[in-house]
């Protein structure tokens, strides 16, 4: 579940930086919520 909510995030992060519009801070924010989603499941000791 995690996972899945991770790799959103990036992908809305990623498709904000192509787009000419984006929603400017936020979907910095959604990166930054991801990384730290991946770094919680890494340090717990879960395989990505």
């Amino acid at each position: 579940m995690l996972e899945t909510i991770a790799v959103l995030l990036i992908i809305l992060w990623v498709l904000g930086l192509v787009s000419a519009y984006t929603m400017g801070g936020l979907i910095h924010i959604l990166l930054v919520v991801a990384i730290v989603v991946i770094l919680v499941r890494v340090i717990q000791g879960r395989r990505l």
